[in-house]
């Protein structure tokens, strides 16, 4: 198939762009063929159709901190990126979406979207979290694209439900954004940095909503914060912040970008991972954590998706509590014996999740959104339906 992404920036600054990436890679090796819809944040060596960029007065510091830009929809541009298109579908719920399902609509061409983000990740990245904020953003989402589009791939059963409880009426396929095939179980030597201290990971974005100053607290009320040590692996505009809170911990922290060699070497040897985050549709740290065997220590925020990662329920703690994150630590370094042995389940857990999985769930999708240009498809009525 000759397939068309619609995505507003292509750079690596979060993980909807990190995903499509990587699934359309996947693809590619099976044979598809893309053209990629962006702003001028791209790098990519195949066919690439640019249009122009712009940013919003009161996020636009932060967009920029993330590399990303909100896309124009130009007919013009559209119209030769979708020519002899089999299916066009659209990443980001913003104003190119709705230009571009419209031009997709008039050439005849079947569009679908893709889900990568929940009304929170934009009412948090302008410095508001409220429930009307959400619902309003939702509206807009809705309007823009999740309204207008028979099929949407969502990561999670509960990105689908989310938006049906804002009344998005569509077929809502979930399939995982997948384990990259490098996220595998390693024999490797422990880090001299981790020393003899029970060490705990955090990898993402250094922001707001991804709480990694609880981390800090949380260590810091635990009886055993003296043999802690605890590795906050990343950028953002709360890295400095993070560095000078750092400083209260007895062991020093690592606060800092890492390379995919050493993330890799951390996700094999570390003790515990821990996902503060209060908003996620998955969480593509969890899935990268448990692909390598690494059991998750998980928030059981309301807006988040990824406590379907957590073994059992002492995986989990409190949302927004130091205090429930401090003894659930203490829990882990007390029954440290038997947390080396959670690593089993943790590596079947993630078989369901593996790439060879998800890409053939995927690829159907697109199949059967593709085929119903003709109506010899699959009928795709509103409702969840799991990938298999």
């Amino acid at each position: 198939m000759k397939i068309v992404i619609v995505c507003d920036s292509w750079a690596d600054g979060n993980g909807a762009i990190v995903a499509t990436k990587r699934m359309m890679k996947e693809l590619e090796a099976k044979g598809h063929t893309f053209t990629i819809v962006t702003t001028n944040t791209a790098k990519y060596e195949g066919d690439l159709r640019e249009v122009p960029g712009f940013y919003l007065p009161g996020v636009k510091e932060s967009m920029q901190k993330m590399d990303f830009q909100f896309g124009k929809g130009k007919t013009k541009i559209l119209k030769e990126a979708f020519k002899d298109a089999d299916l066009v579908t659209i990443q980001f719920p913003f104003f190119l979406a709705r230009k571009s399902v419209s031009v997709a609509k008039r050439m005849g061409i079947p569009v679908m979207a893709g889900c990568h983000m929940q009304p929170q990740n934009f009412t948090g990245a302008a410095g508001t979290e409220s429930e009307f904020g959400d619902k309003i953003v939702a509206k807009v989402f809705k309007a823009f694209i999740f309204g207008r589009v028979n099929a949407i791939h969502i990561p999670s059963v509960f990105g689908a439900k989310l938006y049906q409880g804002f009344g998005v009426d569509a077929h809502f396929r979930v399939v995982s954004n997948g384990i990259p095939r490098e996220y595998v179980p390693k024999k490797q030597k422990r880090p001299e940095l981790f020393g003899d201290k029970f060490t705990i990971l955090n990898i993402g974005r250094h922001a707001l909503e991804k709480r990694q100053e609880l981390l800090i607290d949380g260590v810091l009320k635990s009886k055993y914060k003296d043999n802690i040590k605890l590795l906050l692996c990343g950028k953002g505009e709360d890295t400095e912040k993070l560095r000078k809170r750092g400083e209260e911990l007895p062991v020093k922290p690592l606060v800092d970008y890492i390379t995919m060699e050493d993330k890799l070497s951390y996700l094999n040897t570390a003790d515990l991972y821990v996902q503060s985050s209060v908003i996620e549709l998955e969480s593509l740290s969890c899935l990268e954590a448990i692909g390598c065997g690494l059991p998750c220590l998980i928030s059981d925020a309301k807006h988040s998706a990824a406590p379907q990662f957590a073994l059992d329920e002492r995986f989990l703690f409190a949302e927004d509590d130091a205090e429930s994150l401090g003894k659930q630590i203490d829990f882990w370094y007390e029954n440290w014996d038997e947390l080396k042995k959670k690593k089993a389940d943790a590596l079947k857990m993630a078989e369901q999740y593996r790439m060879d999985k998800c890409v053939i769930q995927m690829e159907d999708l697109y199949k059967d959104v593709a085929a119903t240009k003709d109506d010899s498809g699959k009928d795709l009525k509103p409702g969840l339906v799991m990938g298999s």
